[in-house]
C-alpha cells in the first residue's frame, strides 16, 4: 500500500529546470529505463558500482521502487528520473541520498545520464534543480558530491552548477568493483 500511495503522491516532487523535468520512477517507466541503461551500458559502467546480474530486469525494477519509496517515507533519499520537457523523454538520473538531518543539515547528490543525451545541459539543468529543492523545500544546509578524478564531464558540471572542489578522498567507493578515489565537492546553500 504504501508504494502506491508513494507512486500516487508524485506530484509534489516534480521539478523543473531549464530543458528538464525531474520526477520519481513509477512502474510505467521500466521500460523506458531499462532501455537507455541498456544502451547506455558500456557508457555508465566505468563510473557506476557493478551491476547485479538482474539489474534491468522487472522484478529488479519493482524491488528498486519498493526501496525508494521507504527511502522518501523516512525523507533518507529521493530518487528522480529526468526528462526533457520538449518531448518528456527520459534523459538520466539523479538521486539525494544520505540525508543527515540534526547539525548536519546535508544531503549528497548522484546522477547519471544516458550517453545520446550528454553535453546537451540536461545533467547540469538536473543538478541545479535538486540543488534548489535542498535549499529551498528540505532547506539543507549543505549538498554534496564525489566523482573519480578522471571524470572530467561530471567534476565540469558541478563546478558549473556552483559546487566547489574540496578536496580527495582515497578509495572513497567501490565502482565498477574496484576501490577509486574520488574528489568531493561541496554547495551551501546560499542562505546561510
Amino acid at each position: 500500500m504504501a508504494l502506491l500511495d508513494w507512486i500516487a503522491s508524485d506530484a509534489a516532487l516534480r521539478l523543473e529546470h531549464g530543458p528538464v523535468r525531474l520526477r520519481p520512477h513509477r512502474v510505467s517507466d521500466f521500460q523506458e529505463w531499462a532501455a537507455l541503461r541498456e544502451a547506455s551500458r558500456a557508457f555508465l559502467q566505468p563510473w557506476e558500482p557493478i551491476w547485479p546480474s538482474d539489474d534491468l530486469t522487472r522484478p529488479a525494477y519493482r524491488r528498486r521502487l519498493a526501496a525508494y519509496a521507504q527511502d522518501m517515507e523516512r525523507g533518507t533519499a529521493y530518487p528522480f528520473l529526468v526528462f526533457r520537457r520538449v518531448d518528456d523523454r527520459m534523459v538520466g538520473g539523479i538521486t539525494l541520498s544520505n540525508i543527515r538531518r540534526g547539525v548536519a543539515q546535508m544531503a549528497s547528490v548522484g546522477y547519471w545520464v544516458g550517453e545520446a543525451f550528454t553535453r546537451r545541459g540536461y545533467t547540469l539543468a538536473a543538478v541545479e534543480a535538486v540543488a534548489r529543492f535542498c535549499f529551498d523545500s528540505l532547506a539543507l544546509h549543505r549538498v554534496e558530491a564525489a566523482c573519480i578524478p578522471t571524470n572530467v564531464a561530471s567534476r565540469g558540471v558541478l563546478l558549473k552548477a556552483g559546487f566547489e572542489e574540496e578536496g580527495l578522498a582515497r578509495a572513497y567507493l567501490k565502482i565498477n568493483g574496484v576501490w577509486r578515489d574520488h574528489l568531493l565537492f561541496g554547495l551551501l546553500s546560499p542562505r546561510d
